[in-house]
């Protein structure tokens, strides 16, 4: 069931949900204005409240201080808080009234959920419960928080745990292939997170692995793996690249990717930095730190910007504009923001525009109620906004 919440121009990034994701414009969406292009995606942002933000977002890059803000508001449901925690919205590339989705956390019979979802509507097409893996049994979360697709098959990622990718056939949901990356050499126990996806081509799969030190925390190492799309499909890994990025341990943490449209880069975020990697080499071309916990970032079509999505912590208001107090103590959230990233000028560009608290930080929920993570979008359309 799909929501309309909030419609007008103009208005900053006043959201929704629980936790998002976004996706870019389409270059027929880009008009040209004081010399740069402004661009209206409409993104869906995946939620633990069972449902996805449906937003358009206005990319001004001319306003040099708020280049992002939000111009309306709606809300597509999949399922409830307790039954369809969700991180990964996966558009299909070839029907853009699609949407895939996997669940990040089990539901209360232990189950973790695959489906899909007509954008028209609003309404799930399918929603199929499935088992655990034994070799992965008790694990309650993170479960899938990527995926990548290529023509006939939507493949989630399965961030923690034994990791490993599933392929799904995209008519049926049907799984025909579960990879593990233990057949690239890890071991079981060596990654920390797992995250991957697709090529716009589809002749390749960059997976990113988040790797922990022998104390269980992150390390600051993250391995980038190119594998090839077609032998994966086929239930293989086939190695093509791998190099490995090195950060601030604790902090540096690889999380979603996009590749640019041409295909050239690869868009990775990774906690306290966004990286821009040659896709053949896998070469850093640019690094930055942002302002915020960076967990995806996916560029325009023409390869100019991307959109950041970031974690913040700020303290929660309420409607007369107080900070919220408990027990004597500021109430806290965290916030999800959007950045936009200028790769031409190699910076971060304006301020990050609030896609969560204008929505939680009355509810005095606590610093987990809004978190952003991935994001996908469709360009030409959508729909009752």
């Amino acid at each position: 069931m799909k929501k309309r919440l909030l419609s007008g121009l103009g208005v900053i990034a006043v959201v929704v949900s629980v936790y998002l994701g976004l996706s870019l414009v389409d270059s027929k969406t880009a008009v040209a204005t004081a010399g740069k292009k402004t661009y209206s995606p409409t993104i869906y942002v995946a939620g633990v409240g069972g449902h996805f933000a449906e937003a358009r977002i206005a990319v001004d890059p001319n306003n040099a201080d708020e280049p992002l803000k939000v111009s309306g508001l709606g809300k597509v449901n999949i399922g409830t808080t307790a039954t369809h925690k969700v991180h990964d919205p996966r558009i299909d590339s070839k029907d853009g009234n699609v949407l895939f989705w996997a669940t990040y956390q089990k539901d209360p019979q232990g189950k973790m959920h695959i489906g899909k979802t007509d954008l028209k509507t609003g309404k799930v097409i399918k929603d199929l419960a499935i088992d655990p893996d034994p070799r992965s049994p008790g694990i309650s979360g993170p479960l899938y928080c990527a995926s990548g697709q290529s023509k006939k098959s939507y493949m989630p990622v399965f961030m923690g745990g034994e990791s490993y990718i599933d392929v799904f056939d995209k008519a049926t949901l049907g799984r025909k292939h579960r990879v593990f990356i233990s057949d690239l050499g890890y071991r079981p126990e060596s990654p920390l997170y797992l995250h991957g996806t697709n090529s716009n081509d589809m002749k390749m799969f960059v997976l990113s692995v988040a790797l922990k030190g022998e104390d269980g925390k992150p390390n600051g190492k993250n391995d980038i793996v190119l594998v090839d799309l077609p032998a994966l499909e086929k239930g293989k890994l086939k190695e093509i690249k791998r190099v490995t990025l090195s950060g601030e341990p604790g902090k540096t943490i690889t999380f979603r990717q996009y590749f640019s449209k041409d295909d050239k880069y690869i868009f990775q975020s990774a906690g306290d930095r966004v990286y821009v990697l040659d896709a053949r080499t896998l070469a850093v071309v640019d690094e930055k730190k942002t302002p915020g916990e960076n967990h995806d970032a996916m560029p325009t079509p023409d390869g100019k910007y991307a959109l950041l999505t970031l974690r913040t912590s700020v303290k929660a208001t309420g409607p007369d504009g107080k900070v919220v107090e408990k027990d004597g103590k500021p109430v806290g959230i965290k916030d999800g923001t959007i950045a936009l990233y200028d790769f031409e000028a190699r910076k971060i560009s304006g301020k990050p525009a609030s896609v969560c608290s204008a929505c939680h930080k009355d509810v005095g929920l606590g610093d987990k109620t809004a978190i952003a993570c991935g994001m996908d979008a469709n360009y030409k359309k959508y729909p009752s906004l």
